[in-house]
């Protein structure tokens, strides 16, 4: 199995045995506290998420040079190994049939924020042209290229760009650093809007029957079948989720080499089929979903998406590691071109809902798919209840799937506008 390299790391605490600990302590910190039933903890959990918290806390951290995200091996460990654990227990309760009835609005959703970051690059790159003429010279363009195929795919389709437009490592490297900051700032007001879907909802007039039947099908079903989990429920429930994991990085593994020897011609890297979290992603979810027919969905009953929501948890706390507020110091136009580029998407995304009368949820996990893909999208839809944690999933592999195509045309509009 590859694993990532952590880096030389210059932060005060740089073992990650300690750092998971600080994590634990900051997570339980934020939940004990969002449960008290008075006071000022209740009246500022009101106005602040407890995940946006999760979230921001190791930001700080990172940010003042305590901790050290990018020499960690946290989140490396926390997204191959926790994120499909937690993907097969949210999605044991799954009522599959009640995802279909959501209707085409979250595809629709999903498509204008793959649009709203093809938009968004050309009028990023036009408006920078005009206030700051520098940001935009030389080669900018090719890494904007490596930006779409993260934003609207992933990694791989990132990767992809590169190798196609000849972004150097260094233009690759500054372009890593705006995805990771702005599309870390946007998650953190897409955590801060699902505090207020209500009243989101009722601004776009937007019909939430269908989710919330989802909701209710999956609370019915926890009301029914709820007990105390015994040690064995526990145990049953951690092998289900591990062992799934296992053995989708098993096939993952094989079936990619597989897929690599196929002919070149076939160009199925350009799905992002030669990635391995695709499908340690994919599997993850299917088995979950699979699960979700037998006597395995019972474990709802003992707790298995609360367990799975832990470790989701710290996932965030691990990507929230990744964000580097200083970072804005740097080159603050490249992160201005970045800032336009993302406020297009949104906007477009918030007419959009408004035109169709969408829900928060819809926009929220439509645009998370397309800008953090399937390790936050999940995220995001768990903030909303963890029944729609595989609505997020399944967008962000249709993400996967555009990725490439969607960037290479971004890529050679803002070639042509380059001249």
């Amino acid at each position: 199995m590859s694993v990532d390299h952590p880096a030389v790391s210059t932060a005060l605490i740089s073992n990650d045995a300690v750092v998971l600990g600080i994590l634990a302590v900051i997570l339980g910190a934020v939940f004990w506290t969002s449960a008290r039933p008075d006071g000022f903890c209740k009246k500022f959990y009101g106005v602040v998420p407890a995940i946006l918290l999760c979230y921001f806390i190791p930001a700080v951290l990172n940010s003042a040079n305590i901790i050290d995200g990018k020499a960690s091996g946290l989140y490396p460990m926390a997204r191959d190994y926790l994120l499909p654990s937690a993907l097969v227990l949210l999605c044991i309760a799954i009522d599959f049939k009640a995802i279909v009835r959501l209707g085409p609005k979250a595809v629709i959703m999903f498509l204008v924020g793959t649009f709203g970051v093809m938009l968004g690059a050309v009028i990023a790159f036009s408006v920078m042209g005009w206030v700051h003429p520098e940001t935009v010279a030389g080669d900018t363009w090719r890494g904007m290229t490596t930006l779409a195929g993260s934003w609207i795919g992933g990694g791989a389709n990132q990767a992809a760009m590169k190798e196609v437009f000849g972004a150097d490592a260094t233009l690759f490297g500054q372009f890593v650093a705006v995805d990771v900051l702005v599309a870390n700032v946007w998650m953190a007001v897409l955590l801060f809007l699902a505090a207020r879907s209500e009243a989101f909802d009722r601004w776009t007039g937007a019909d939430t029957a269908a989710i919330d039947d989802l909701k209710k099908r999956v609370e019915n079903y926890q009301a029914a079948h709820n007990r105390i989990p015994s040690l064995s429920d526990l145990m049953v429930i951690i092998a289900l989720g591990l062992g799934a994991t296992g053995l989708a990085h098993a096939v993952a593994d094989p079936l990619v080499q597989w897929i690599a020897s196929l002919p070149a011609e076939w160009r199925l890297q350009d799905y992002s089929l030669t990635s391995r979290f695709f499908w340690i992603t994919v599997i993850a979810t299917t088995v979950g979903l699979s699960l979700s027919f037998t006597k395995a969905r019972s474990l709802e009953g003992a707790g298995a998406s609360k367990v799975g929501s832990v470790m989701l948890y710290v996932l965030v706390a691990t990507i929230g590691m990744h964000m580097d507020l200083g970072a804005l110091l740097d080159r603050p136009w490249l992160f201005a071109l970045g800032g336009i580029w993302i406020i297009v998407h949104a906007a477009l995304m918030l007419i959009t809902a408004k035109l169709i009368r969408a829900p928060l949820f819809f926009m929220a996990v439509g645009s998370q798919a397309n800008i953090g893909g399937a390790a936050s999208a999940p995220v995001v839809a768990t903030v909303f209840h963890p029944a729609l944690a595989p609505v997020g999933v399944l967008l962000a592999v249709l993400g996967y799937a555009l990725g490439t195509y969607c960037a290479y045309l971004t890529g050679l509009m803002l070639q042509a506008m380059a001249g």
